[in-house]
């Protein structure tokens, strides 16, 4: 067709006319294939009418979501914000490197300290504090405000075996008296088995120091370090000096004796104490007492005469008996050290109770055995 008829409504008459028009203008007029009245309707009529949905609560979901838009486009990433912060970073530490070059040391200010921040600090740097006794009420008024850990003499009568020397000197002083010796010379034995028990007590405890002090024994004061290892030597001589006039006070073969007796017991403190012998010293410092009693006399006359050898026998037997008791407190550390006394191998196999309670019955039935042989015989020849 040359010519191509369209269809136009007329604005004001609202009626339609033909129009003739050329080819070129048909041709771009191909695509519009919707009449032009329907595309004002259209244009006029809000999309959300079309979708059903009242145009004013339509207006106000539009807003919304350009303002959601437009805050989401306006939010920064996370590689913008990262970058930013490096950035910031970076510009402060230079502007400290600058400031530190530039400032004088004598105009720079101690930074700002809370008093917590010190507390913390101090109680960091603060070395622990060591254990200080109580001084306070009774003791403190006794010992004029110190420690029983700071007087020597506490020291030494606790490393003496106090209880151990007071028992045996209590022992021969009555078996002195019974046997018939004055009382002065009963007290001058209880004396001087008493400062003989002690050395032997001092030594032990020096002998043992490393023991004790492996093993955490508190009760030593020397292991513990309470008390020096010269004191207490300082004080065996001085013990000794005062035990050689007591001991021939009552005569000198007596003293002899049992001087000879304290010698035993020490040697036994070093030689042969952690094998099957261990018991050999206990046994022959105890056959020497007899001797010392039946040979004293006041004056250091030799009035006395030689005892008899069943009660040597006997006091040989109650010093093993004593031995073994003594021996049963102590079987822990002794094992853990690899002693292989005899006391030891008993109480493995028969417990350490039964064995203290075998031992204890030993012990009295000898101090039984010797007071009946005794009230027969007497105690010399």
């Amino acid at each position: 067709m040359a010519k191509m008829q369209r269809w136009r409504r007329g604005r004001s008459a609202g009626e339609g006319t033909l129009v003739e028009e050329a080819p070129e203008q048909a041709a771009e007029a191909v695509p519009e294939a919707t009449p032009e009245v329907e595309l004002d309707e259209l244009e006029a009529t809000p999309e959300a009418e079309r979708d059903g949905v009242p145009a004013d609560v339509a207006a106000a979901e539009e807003l919304e979501a350009e303002d959601a838009d437009d805050v989401e486009a306006d939010q920064p990433t996370d590689e913008e914000l990262a970058a930013e912060l490096v950035e910031e970073t970076d510009a402060e530490r230079a502007e400290d490197v600058d400031d530190a070059d530039d400032a004088d040391p004598d105009d720079v200010e101690p930074e700002d300290v809370t008093e917590d921040d010190t507390e913390d600090d101090t109680e960091l740097e603060r070395p622990p504090l060591p254990h200080v006794p109580d001084r306070t009420g009774f003791t403190g008024w006794l010992f004029g405000g110190r420690s029983p850990a700071e007087i020597v003499s506490i020291q030494l009568l606790q490393a003496a075996h106090a209880k151990q020397a007071i028992t045996t000197a209590l022992a021969m002083g009555l078996v002195a008296a019974v046997a018939g010796r004055p009382a002065r010379e009963a007290g001058v034995v209880l004396v001087t088995v008493l400062v003989g028990q002690t050395i032997l007590g001092w030594h032990n405890d020096i002998v043992d120091r490393q023991r004790d002090q492996a093993h955490g024994l508190t009760g030593k004061p020397i292991g513990a370090g309470r008390l020096d290892v010269g004191t207490a030597w300082y004080a065996i001589v001085v013990a000794f000096l005062l035990l050689v006039p007591l001991a021939t006070t009552t005569g000198v073969r007596a003293g002899a004796y049992y001087l000879g007796s304290v010698a035993v017991a020490m040697l036994g403190n070093v030689v042969l104490r952690t094998g099957f012998f261990s018991w050999w010293s206990w046994a022959a410092s105890y056959a020497l007492l007899p001797a010392y009693l039946s040979w004293g006399g006041w004056g250091g006359k030799a009035v006395g005469s030689a005892p008899e050898p069943a009660i040597v026998a006997l006091a040989a037997l109650l010093g093993v008996g004593i031995h073994f008791m003594r021996a049963v407190w102590g079987l822990v550390a002794d094992h853990e050290d690899g002693w292989t006394y005899l006391p030891l191998k008993l109480g493995l196999k028969l417990g350490a109770t039964r064995l203290l309670a075998l031992s204890t019955l030993f012990s009295v039935g000898v101090v039984v055995a010797l007071v009946v042989v005794g009230a027969r015989v007497g105690l010399s020849r």
